[in-house]
């Protein structure tokens, strides 16, 4: 019998013989931005995420670009889909990775757009390194109360044996959302995410790799320790 895991992340995962319940905890408000910004000429755009590449995917034919980078493997695959050539992706698929790997000439004018509430690292970083960066605030994650009570249901069911974060505004989310939660079995992609559920006090065990293959490979390497 294999365990129930609920994946929390907004991008659908699927493993075969393994009973997923996909449960995004996030959900999105999109945001007006000023438009002047696009008539920038750009060596580069960002994505940060396959999420960022949907919701600024209406306005790429406005814009004026050179390369594009990504940060993660889904996110260059989803901009393949829709005829995006990526120049860059890094090996590690994190912004601590793509700030160590990612080069380009000096003074390059950088367009990323991302969450209102991603983590500043990056923007930050490629200003240090001596880039002309440009932040667009596309959406703002709100949280996805009905999928956030129907988890906590099957936890006091007893229907659920693993839950997985992918971001730290997931988890923030699920814990904001309750005094108690009676569950303490819990796996997550990236450093960050686990240092925010340590905030909550709770524990949980980290993927090697931050992607969502690895992280369910994480999860049922536990189950299998823990069921012999």
């Amino acid at each position: 019998m294999r365990p129930v895991i609920v994946m929390t992340q907004t991008s659908e995962f699927n493993k075969e013989d393994t009973c997923i319940l996909h449960k995004p905890f996030i959900d999105v408000e999109p945001l007006s931005f000023d438009l002047n910004l696009l008539d920038v000429n750009y060596d580069w755009l960002i994505f940060s995420s396959k999420k960022a590449v949907k919701h600024f995917q209406s306005y790429l034919h406005k814009l004026n670009i050179q390369k594009i980078a990504v940060i993660g493997e889904k996110t260059a695959d989803y901009c393949k889909t829709l005829g995006l050539d990526v120049s860059f992706c890094p090996t590690d698929y994190s912004q601590e990775g793509f700030l160590e790997e990612f080069e380009a000439v000096k003074g390059s004018r950088i367009l990323l757009p991302s969450s209102a509430a991603a983590r500043t690292l990056l923007q930050n970083g490629l200003k240090q390194q001596g880039y002309l960066v440009r932040k667009i605030d596309l959406y703002k994650p709100v949280p996805h109360t009905e999928n956030i009570n129907e988890v906590l249901n099957l936890i006091a069911e007893n229907k659920v044996d693993a839950i997985t974060f992918a971001s730290s505004s997931a988890v923030r989310y699920f814990f904001e959302s309750h005094h108690y939660i009676p569950f303490n079995n819990y796996f997550v992609i990236g450093q960050q995410t686990l240092d925010t559920l340590n905030t909550f006090n709770v524990q949980g065990t980290m993927a090697e790799i931050q992607t969502l293959e690895s992280l369910i490979q994480k999860t049922l390497e536990s189950w299998e320790d823990n069921a012999i």
